[in-house]
């Protein structure tokens, strides 16, 4: 029963994010009059459910897809540009639910496409060209980094959804949201100060403090996404669907893909599969299964993504992966042994803090805009 409400009340607060927003991102995105009132028919307020799977997927991904990648490094991996390939390049899954959308889609509403338009696809490859750098970036801090430091170092990714979402989509911020980004950064500081001690056995400070920064950096980079394909979503003049969002994220990972074979090629990593696999720490059949695991793993977590911004907003994907990495920094303690020193735990509580007060900002923020709709 607490774990029903529970989700009912995040669904009431994704709700009442989407609603602040929604009106601001039209105006940036720059919908007519006609797409805007055709939109608020056909796909008003897109179902619960689809909301609780995207978070779904988040989640999957989030805590699955470090720690394949940490185990791919741990064990005599090396392909920074490959690790960066497997995160996108599991994209072709997404054939399978959008040949089933296609074939039960709604025959009664002509005028709705299915297919997504071209200016949403150009928005979709210029995106992921960006997220395949964003990867590489995010591959290479966590081939020096604990998964723990990684996961506590993306939560960052959140400030930089706040910000960019401010200047961009006039995102509102209550006393709440703020408190929330602040004490993010506090946690980020503390593990800078103090975590360098933690560092891998045969990583230097050096490779270490790199690690770190651009970890840092690929945090912002991916901020920086989330609130762009938000304004994309806005500026297609297409009613948006769920099939066209999973089309979006079809060419999105296809172009990020490309991008980092690209790098691959450059760096000779894939010339290295055949070998690596046949050094590898756990044998060669689970050296593949590793990567083809991480394929799918990472996948999951760009579709639950791009549903929840769908769904909702940029802001509260934001605020869903940051909540979700902590989780994933419990599970690399328990799988891999990683020592978890006040620092992470203070890191921690600051990061689960600043959660419940954006959840619990909304949560009011929603409940005063219920009583001021009654009362006469």
């Amino acid at each position: 029963m607490m774990l029903g409400r529970s989700k009912s009340r995040v669904v009431d607060v994704a709700e009442e994010d989407e609603l602040s927003t929604n009106i601001n991102i039209a105006e940036v995105g720059g919908l007519t009059k006609e797409n805007k009132e055709e939109d608020s028919r056909v796909n008003k307020s897109p179902p619960k459910v689809l909301l609780l799977l995207s978070c779904t997927f988040m989640s999957l991904g989030w805590i699955g897809g470090p720690l394949l990648t940490r185990l791919y490094f741990l064990h005599g991996g090396n392909g920074i540009w490959l690790s960066s390939w497997l995160q996108m390049a599991g994209f072709p899954i997404l054939i399978v639910p959008l040949v089933i959308l296609y074939f039960r889609r709604d025959r009664s509403q002509p005028n709705v496409d299915f297919f997504v338009c071209r200016k949403l696809l150009l928005y979709a490859a210029l995106l992921g060209l960006f997220q395949g750098i964003a990867s590489y970036m995010y591959s290479y801090g966590l081939s020096f980094l604990p998964v723990s430091t990684s996961s506590l170092l993306f939560t960052t990714q959140l400030v930089s959804t706040s910000f960019v979402s401010y200047f961009w989509v006039k995102q509102k911020f209550t006393p709440y949201s703020i408190n929330a980004v602040v004490v993010i950064i506090m946690g980020c500081i503390l593990l800078g100060i103090r975590g360098i001690s933690d560092h891998p056995p045969g990583v230097t400070k050096s490779q270490y403090l790199r690690g770190f920064f651009i970890s840092i950096a690929s945090a912002s980079s991916v901020g920086l996404i989330l609130v762009s394909t938000q304004v994309a979503y806005a500026k297609a003049n297409q009613v948006m669907t769920y099939p066209i969002v999973l089309q979006f994220q079809f060419c999105f990972s296809f172009f990020a893909t490309v991008s980092c074979t690209v790098g691959g090629l450059i760096s000779k990593d894939f010339l290295e599969i055949q070998k690596e696999a046949s050094e590898y720490d756990l044998g060669a059949k689970k050296y593949y299964l590793v990567l083809v695991s991480m394929a799918v793993v990472w996948q999951l977590q760009f579709i639950g993504r791009a549903g929840v911004i769908f769904c909702t907003s940029s802001l509260f994907a934001g605020v869903v992966g940051a909540t979700i990495l902590p989780f994933s920094q419990i599970a690399a303690v328990i799988t891999f042994h990683e020592s978890f020193t006040a620092e992470k735990g203070m890191a921690l509580a600051l990061t689960l803090w600043g959660f419940t007060s954006y959840f619990y900002g909304s949560y009011m923020n929603k409940t005063k805009a219920r009583i001021t709709s009654i009362t006469p």
